[in-house]
């Protein structure tokens, strides 16, 4: 699989707006790397409060874009994603901002693989506006059963609804 579109990547990502923060992937190579796109529009929900007459992408929302971009990387090297099994970010490390992300910047999202250990993908993962690196961490992410209501600890209460 050398790209995907918008319509592919979400086969591969339970994502959907406004939480879907990869567009494209340019190129991946299994057990190696990705490239993928979002593009920041100034529609984005998160600008109406982050911040009014000072538009910028939560630090939090460039992580998520990179731990996407992370997870369809570990997909594409065999990771078991189904209705059954999920991947779960378990960690961020040396988390780095370097310029403000805004309307109208297309983040390019890297992420290599630093190291797979049974069902632990630790991961080296950038993103760039305009070939400046804007943001960048570590990135520790697991496969494992998907949450369900049917996961319920004991004695927690049965509201009588899914949230799916």
């Amino acid at each position: 699989m050398t790209s995907l579109n918008i319509n592919q990547i979400k086969r591969y990502l339970p994502h959907r707006q406004p939480f879907l923060l990869v567009d494209r992937v340019d190129e991946v190579v299994p057990h190696e790397s990705i490239v993928a796109r979002k593009a920041v529009s100034v529609n984005e929900a998160f600008f109406n409060g982050h911040f009014p007459g000072n538009p910028v992408m939560p630090g939090v929302l460039q992580l998520e874009a990179m731990a996407q971009a992370g997870a369809l990387l570990a997909v594409a090297s065999g990771a078991k994603i189904d209705a059954e099994h999920a991947i779960y970010v378990t960690g961020f490390d040396d988390c780095k901002f370097k310029k403000p992300v805004v309307p109208g910047d297309t983040l390019v999202l890297t992420a290599k693989i630093l190291k797979k250990k049974l069902s632990i993908w630790k991961l080296a993962c950038e993103a760039h506006v305009d070939g400046k690196l804007a943001s960048m961490a570590t990135i520790t992410a697991t496969t494992g059963p998907s949450a369900s209501s049917d996961d319920q600890p004991d004695g927690w209460p049965d509201f009588g609804f899914s949230a799916y």
